[in-house]
């Protein structure tokens, strides 16, 4: 991917030095405007009025840019370039080859898989098809820089041969053929400064990856005769890329000698996601069900994706499972999870997946969301319904541990910080528990529940209506509760509370199962499946829930935590 870098900075510090020599001379326009402002007459001029005391010639043509006038720039830009582009385009491949060869080997080399000793180059070159700019934008950005994005494509003939060696000795020559390649490059021109170009230095990064393919084929043999090693060869390219070059990742190019450390990318928080459940999943096997896990992942990276446990046999499955994500660009990142079928020995098929954005979450407050699962989450051209996954979110911008609480790190729990306030010991470990090792937090508590009522259930029975009651589980330790029973009714009021004592508050779960009472059984109305995680973070609720599995329904519960924290390193 080097090659496509020195082209489109290169052209892109073009367009970036006339784009800050327009924002200074604006800068400076507006200067003069604010020192008019003594004067009244000049305070309510407008560019109109400018125009009338003006000559033509002495008006500076960038004062004042139609959207035709740019979008006219632009595309003159697109084809100038694109024309200069495909005559310098031998000289380039030459260039950008070498440079391709000599940054892009170490990147391989540290992404290779344990299955090969050796994967370099012993053919580089790019072809005599040149790139293709197909759109420019200028960014809306921060005080003090100018962004940019351009979209390439190339459809190219390289010649690329990769000199493998597998861990048994084998030699490889594997090319790679047929690329296709789509993308958008961000293009940051930060700081501003007073001496040329203007800025001292440029930050660059892929955006977006519209489109990559490309083919992999052994001179002389089939790539597919050798088990695992195209797959394997395809995922160190793509880590490569994931990892190394896109957004929010960038490479920092100085301009101008300095120090652009501030530049670089950091963490900007975390983001706590429990995997709570999944309902109506398409079923993909012919006997039986399927056997669901899910992989969730911020970056799909591969040492950075999270993986579930399996559930057997199910198409409602219940993980309650918690995973923890760095977030680097809470504005732009999002969370994906994917739905598999688990096929034992054979490759997993996909069931569904879907997508949170990160700047959807308010920071430091619990969303509990249901994501209706899609076959593919860039063209969703298929509707069948495959079922939904639920999730629970919680991102922690850092740096504000003061304003909110964040159950699953122990520096953080204010609450817990002041039970444990008598023991400096343990305070201290608290506060040190980031850097020193990963701990288990262990939250133990008392759980009240208040069974309020129920509202418009379902009609169940054939002569009347339903004799609806409540059973309460916690989930870890079984430990069960029922309420009365209320006869001949579809807006029952228990008004009852039951207390469950919790041994490990984060990773246990409360479900509520509605049942309509028979003389000879039962039959079941709907349920309510509840984590801790809110409780323990706000202390006490009361809300409204919709049963799943019914018509109709819903309960009204009012939850309370009261904590007894212990932590178990691990």
């Amino acid at each position: 991917m080097s090659f496509f870098f020195g082209i489109v900075i290169g052209i892109a510090c073009g367009i970036a030095v006339v784009v800050v020599f327009a924002r200074l001379a604006n800068l400076r326009s507006k200067s003069r405007c604010d020192l008019a402002t003594t004067v009244a007459a000049f305070a309510r001029m407008t560019v109109q009025d400018s125009r009338k005391i003006l000559p033509p010639q002495f008006y500076p043509s960038w004062v004042v840019f139609s959207q035709q006038q740019k979008l006219s720039y632009m595309n003159g830009c697109l084809t100038w370039l694109n024309s200069h582009l495909r005559k310098i385009w031998p000289y380039v491949d030459e260039a950008a080859s070498e440079l391709i060869r000599s940054n892009v080997e170490p990147i391989l080399e540290q992404y290779r898989p344990v299955i090969l000793s050796a994967l370099k180059f012993s053919k580089l070159t790019l072809g005599t098809v040149a790139p293709q700019f197909t759109g420019v934008s200028i960014l809306e950005g921060e005080a003090g820089e100018v962004s940019m994005e351009l979209e390439m494509q190339w459809d190219g003939n390289p010649n690329i041969v990769l000199d493998i060696k597998t861990r048994v000795g084998v030699g490889l020559p594997v090319q790679v053929k047929n690329i296709g390649f789509t993308g958008v490059f961000r293009l940051i021109f930060k700081p501003m400064v007073e001496e040329f170009p203007c800025f001292g230095a440029v930050c660059y990064s892929l955006r977006e990856k519209k489109n990559l393919d490309f083919k992999l084929k052994v001179v002389g043999g089939d790539i597919t005769a050798l088990p695992g090693i195209s797959d394997a060869i395809e995922e160190t390219i793509l880590d490569a890329i994931e990892d190394s070059i896109t957004w929010p990742v960038r490479k920092i190019v100085p301009i101008i000698p300095g120090d652009y450390s501030d530049l670089e990318l950091k963490p900007v928080g975390t983001l706590e996601v429990k995997l709570v459940q999944a309902r109506d999943l398409t079923n993909k096997d012919l006997i039986g069900k399927s056997d669901p896990y899910a992989v969730l992942f911020v970056r799909p990276i591969r040492d950075r994706m999270k993986t579930s446990k399996t559930i057997n046999n199910e198409l409602n499955p219940i993980w309650n499972e918690h995973f923890e994500f760095i977030v680097e660009d809470a504005s732009t990142q999002h969370l994906t999870v994917r739905i598999f079928d688990d096929e034992g020995v054979q490759a997993s098929e996909l069931i569904g997946c879907a997508q949170v954005r990160l700047k959807d979450l308010e920071p430091g407050k619990v969303k509990d969301v249901w994501l209706k699962l899609v076959k593919d989450l860039d063209v969703q051209r298929d509707k069948k319904y495959r079922g939904e996954v639920r999730l629970e979110l919680l991102y922690c911008p850092f740096g504000m541990e003061s304003v909110f609480t964040n159950p699953f790190r122990p520096n953080l729990l204010t609450s817990l910080e002041k039970v444990l306030k008598a023991d400096g010991t343990e305070a201290d470990d608290i506060k040190k528990s980031h850097s020193l090792k990963k701990r288990d937090i262990i939250v133990r508590g008392v759980l009240s529940v208040t069974v309020i009522s129920a509202e418009n259930l379902p009609v169940v029975d054939l002569i009347g209506k339903a004799d609806p009651y409540v059973e309460l589980t916690m989930k870890k330790s079984n430990t069960k509760h029922r309420t009365r029973v209320v006869n001949n009714s579809l807006n029952p009021i228990w008004n009852q509370t039951f207390d469950f004592v919790v041994e490990d508050g984060l990773h246990d779960m409360l479900i509520l199962d509605v049942w309509d009472h028979d003389t000879f059984g039962k039959d079941k109305i709907g349920r309510c499946i509840f984590t801790l995680t809110r409780v323990i973070l706000e202390g006490e609720f009361r809300d409204n829930f919709p049963l799943e599995g019914a018509k109709s329904g819903s309960l009204n519960l009012h939850l309370k935590w009261s904590p007894q924290p212990i932590f178990r390193d691990t």
